[in-house]
C-alpha cells in the first residue's frame, strides 16, 4: 500500500500545473488533445460547413470549461472559432500576444512542419477575462490547422 501511495504522489506531481489547474475547475492537456482529436473526427465525418458551425457553436460539443477549438487555414484566417464567431473570417496571421509573438503566424509554421504540436503564448481566458498564459494543441488537417488550447 505504501508504494501504491508513493506512485500516485509521484505521478500527481508529474503532472503539475495540470492537475492544480483541473482541481481549479480549468480543462487539462489530456482534454484540449481529446477535444481536437474529436474536432478533426467531426469535420472528416460532416463536412466542413457543418462542423464550422458546430465548432463556433456557444452551445456546442467543442466546448468543455475554459476549452474550445479554432480552426485557421494555412494563411491565418479563422474559419471556426468556439469562443468568438465574430473572429471568423478574419485573417489573423500578424496577431500578437501581449509579449509581441506572432502567435498565429508561429501556428502557420508549427502547421505546415508538423502534424501535431503544442504551442505556448498568452491569450485572454474567457471564464475570468484576464489574459493568461496558455498552451495549445494543434493538428493538421488538410490544408487547415485544428487547435484548442488550456489555460495554465
Amino acid at each position: 500500500m505504501r508504494h501504491f501511495t508513493a506512485t500516485l504522489i509521484t505521478a500527481a506531481v508529474a503532472l503539475g500545473c495540470s492537475v492544480a489547474h483541473a482541481a481549479a475547475g480549468g480543462a487539462t492537456e489530456a482534454d484540449a488533445i481529446a477535444m481536437v482529436k474529436k474536432g478533426v473526427t467531426f469535420v472528416k465525418a460532416s463536412g466542413k460547413e457543418k462542423a464550422y458551425a458546430e465548432i463556433t457553436s456557444k452551445t456546442g460539443q467543442f466546448r468543455h470549461e475554459d476549452l474550445y477549438l479554432t480552426v485557421y487555414s494555412m494563411d491565418g484566417t479563422v474559419l471556426a472559432h468556439g469562443a468568438n464567431e465574430k473572429m471568423v473570417g478574419k485573417n489573423l496571421i500578424e496577431l500578437k500576444d501581449v509579449d509581441g509573438k506572432a502567435f498565429v503566424k508561429e501556428r502557420v509554421e508549427l502547421a505546415k512542419a508538423k502534424p501535431s504540436f503544442w504551442q505556448d503564448y498568452k491569450f485572454t481566458n474567457p471564464e475570468t477575462k484576464k489574459i493568461e498564459p496558455k498552451a495549445m494543441y494543434c493538428e493538421r488537417l488538410d490544408e487547415t490547422v485544428v487547435c484548442g488550447g488550456i489555460y495554465k
